[in-house]
C-alpha cells in the first residue's frame, strides 16, 4: 500500500465511515478495525450494530476505547488497520478527565511506530458555530489540535463530504 497513514475526516453522516471502509477493503490486505465507540445508550448500540452489518464478516475487531496504542503495536505489515474513531476516542479520554496532551502524544507515536499501513475516521467539529459552554469549547479546541497532529503525519487526508472524497493532501488512488 501506497501510504503508511490516511486521515478521512467529515462531519457527522457524511459518509467517512462508509468510504474508509471501502478504502481499507480494496487494500486487499487483512483488516483489522479498532472500534472506538461504546453503546452508552441504545441509540449508539443500534449505530454501532449498523456498522458491524455495514463492514460485513472478514475483520478482525478490536474493541479499544481508551488505549488504541496496544492493538496498533500488534499490527503487522501485511494487515491494514481501520481505526474508527478519533473523535470517539477523544471524547471517552475528555470524559475520563485524563491527561489530553498525553494521550495525543501516545497516540500520535502509536500511529508513528505501526508496522501496517492506517486509515484514520475523524470528524471536523471546526465548521460551525461556537460552542456555548466550556466542556463543548474544550473537546472542540483538543479535536482540532488532534485532527491537525494527525495530518500532518499523515500521507493521505481525505475529506468526505455527502459520500464524496476530496483529496485534502496527497493523491487518491
Amino acid at each position: 500500500m501506497q501510504n503508511k497513514l490516511t486521515l478521512v475526516i467529515g462531519g457527522a453522516g457524511s459518509g467517512k465511515s462508509s468510504w474508509a471502509e471501502n478504502f481499507v477493503f480494496q487494500s486487499g490486505y487483512d483488516r483489522i478495525y479498532i472500534a472506538t465507540a461504546q453503546p452508552w445508550d441504545d441509540e449508539m448500540q443500534a449505530k454501532i450494530q449498523a456498522h458491524q452489518r455495514q463492514r460485513g464478516q472478514n475483520w478482525h475487531t478490536v474493541e479499544a476505547p481508551m488505549d488504541v496504542a496496544a492493538p496498533l503495536s500488534e499490527a503487522r505489515p501485511d494487515q491494514i488497520v481501520l481505526l474508527d474513531c478519533a473523535t470517539m476516542w477523544l471524547s471517552n479520554h475528555l470524559l475520563a478527565e485524563s491527561e489530553l496532551a498525553q494521550e495525543e502524544d501516545r497516540l500520535i507515536a502509536a500511529l508513528t511506530a505501526c508496522r501496517a499501513p492506517i486509515v484514520v475516521v475523524t470528524n471536523e467539529v471546526g465548521m460551525s458555530v461556537v460552542p456555548e459552554n466550556a466542556l463543548a469549547r474544550l473537546f472542540r479546541d483538543a479535536q482540532g489540535r488532534v485532527n491537525r497532529r494527525i495530518a500532518e503525519k499523515a500521507d493521505l487526508v481525505v475529506a468526505v463530504m455527502a459520500g464524496l472524497p476530496l483529496a485534502l493532501k496527497g493523491q487518491l488512488p
